[in-house]
């Protein structure tokens, strides 16, 4: 099993440890309720009385909660499992159970090795208590039988079985997504202790976690959300194989953005280290070595630049940058056009950038879009369907066009792709260079004497330059 403690997290950045997590956690609105909880006074006696629990349930739980009898935990820890999974399984009142599962997370809290109380205990899978209280309607129910569960699976060196594991993620990755869910910080502090054990984070992949996150990450969260869920990503990428994978889920231009509005500096030290990892922790050179041109080709060298002339106090950062940097910089010297190229494609960010204009580019690399069962290629052609932003469609039918002409089976491959079809949709696009674009790919998709089409493309350039200068006469 791997380190669940990972020494890489706790080393590489200090101030991330699990005590300054809880301290921010401890504003959260789980922690601030769970105070209010805590000062409840529950009739244990009226629940003897009308036998929803035993005499021996009842001794315990005065003994411990009223008698602060605190050592009881460990003098009988039997016993403590089976009357704490008693109360959780017996009891309906909501406010009793929020009592007892804050109750049962003090008792962890106060010493890790607790667990293996609940681990151990007689009453078959261990899980199913807990896990039936996540179906519960009490937001507060939820999610602190969530923080339980996951100091259950992350605190003891037993792993959590697949079919509850996989229940229990499935469960968190939908709170993610919850609208205006108030919990969602808590949802977060569970998902950066489950993710720091290696088998945990492949079970996160599994669950469809990771592009979740993102997808979260890429809408408008506040900046501790934001911060945590970074920490995830972060916590995932120490597995080669995960950190190899990760762009495929567009994360660089995601944490790109992150890095060039960030204003608070624990996300830029965060984003920072996420975007090492994608450079360090994969085996494959090749991958390491398309994150740093995904990286150049969103702008974070710029970014780097100015964190530099900042000069943050913070070593990790800055230590961060230099790497970064240099990791960069030697990747552009090393750049060819088509890896410029192949990289903007993958990134989605389309732009008017000089290689798709240069005839020379198309001469010499239409044919590599089909290099890798037509990766390139298939990339446009999904830009074509998905993209909303104008620009990009308009260098994508650009884009569509030159390779039909420059590679003679072009039009035979684009059509099986479904390329065409997309470009004759976008002719009526609301946009006016979309269109035009998308009229020009058409044509060379169905003319043959290049020669001509030239000289009647240029026409069309005159004529739609002259038009512009018509109407700014007029105006």
């Amino acid at each position: 099993m791997a380190n669940i403690n990972d020494e890489n997290v706790s080393k590489l950045i200090p101030t991330l440890g699990d005590d300054k997590i809880d301290m921010i956690a401890a504003t959260s609105v789980l922690q601030i309720r769970a105070s209010e909880i805590r000062q409840s006074q529950i009739n244990w006696q009226s629940y003897l009385q009308s036998q929803m629990i035993t005499q021996r349930d009842h001794d315990f739980i005065v003994n411990l909660d009223q008698r602060g009898q605190k050592d009881l935990p460990d003098k009988n820890p039997e016993g403590c499992a089976d009357v704490f999974l008693n109360l959780i399984t017996h009891i309906s009142k909501d406010n009793t159970i929020q009592y007892v599962l804050v109750l049962i997370d003090d008792i962890l809290s106060e010493d890790k090795s607790r667990v293996k109380i609940f681990r151990n205990s007689r009453h078959g899978n261990a899980w199913q208590p807990f896990l039936n209280l996540l179906n519960r309607q009490d937001e507060f129910v939820q999610h602190m039988t969530a923080r339980i569960i996951a100091k259950l699976a992350c605190w003891h060196p037993q792993l959590m079985e697949k079919s509850d594991l996989h229940f229990y993620l499935s469960w968190l990755k939908d709170q993610l997504k919850s609208n205006n869910n108030d919990y969602i910080q808590s949802v977060a502090r569970c998902l950066q202790m489950m993710l720091r054990v290696d088998e945990y984070r492949f079970a996160f992949l599994s669950v469809d976690g990771i592009s979740t996150l993102l997808s979260i990450l890429a809408s408008r969260v506040n900046f501790q959300v934001q911060y945590q869920l970074v920490f995830c990503l972060w916590v995932l990428t120490f597995n080669p194989l995960l950190a190899e994978k990760m762009n495929k889920f567009n994360a660089i231009p995601i944490l790109a953005d992150i890095l060039s509005d960030s204003v608070k500096e624990k996300v830029t030290r965060i984003v920072l280290a996420v975007f090492r990892n994608l450079i360090e922790k994969p085996e494959d050179h090749q991958v390491a070595k398309e994150h740093c041109i995904a990286m150049v080709q969103c702008k974070v060298l710029k970014q780097l630049f100015i964190l530099e002339q900042k000069r943050s106090d913070d070593e990790d950062i800055m230590c961060d940058v230099e790497f970064l940097n240099q990791r960069l910089q030697a990747s552009v010297q090393d750049l060819s056009s088509f890896d410029q190229y192949a990289t903007e494609i993958k990134s989605g960010r389309l732009e008017w950038s000089p290689v798709h204009k240069s005839a020379k580019f198309w001469r010499e690399n239409a044919a590599r879009l089909n290099e890798r069962g037509q990766e390139l290629l298939r990339t446009l052609v999904h830009l074509l369907e998905k993209s909303r932003d104008p620009v990009v469609l308009a260098v994508a039918c650009y884009d569509v066009g030159e390779y039909v002409r420059h590679y003679p089976r072009g039009k035979h491959v684009l059509e099986q792709l479904g390329g065409k079809q997309r470009v004759m949709f976008l002719l009526s696009h609301e946009d006016p260079n979309v269109r035009y674009e998308a009229l020009l790919a058409v044509q060379k998709l169905m003319v043959h004497n290049w020669e001509y089409l030239g000289k009647q493309l240029e026409k069309e350039q005159i004529d739609k330059q002259a038009g512009g200068t018509a109407v700014g006469a007029k105006s």
